[in-house]
């Protein structure tokens, strides 16, 4: 039985996407949605750092959240005149919810 050559050329893209999909799927990490809550005296204006880069101020970011490639990530809130709060957290599949709360540093 002898094929078209329609039917190679399609043959043949299909192959290649299928290709560029495998080469690509190893490569890409699925996310997981990260939520933050604070506390109604920390305040919305703190900085959100996940693993050293910054994210934006914490009331943003507790509204918005943020998504996380699977695996080992460094959450950290800090704001001036208050203890930095810190918190490592694993992501895998299920969504993180983290609840903030910054301590005043007494004078």
């Amino acid at each position: 039985m002898l094929f078209s050559p329609r039917y190679l050329r399609r043959s043949a893209a299909c192959l290649a996407c299928a290709g560029l999909l495998f080469a690509c799927g190893p490569t890409l990490r699925p996310a997981v949605d990260l939520k933050l809550r604070s506390t109604a005296h920390t305040p919305a204006d703190a900085s959100v750092v996940i693993d050293e880069e910054y994210i934006g101020p914490l009331g943003y970011v507790a509204a918005h959240g943020v998504r996380l490639p699977q695996g080992e990530h460094r959450v950290s809130v800090t704001k001036s005149g208050y203890f930095p709060w810190d918190q490592l957290v694993v992501s895998d599949r299920e969504p993180i919810f983290l609840d903030v709360e910054l301590t005043p540093i007494p004078d």
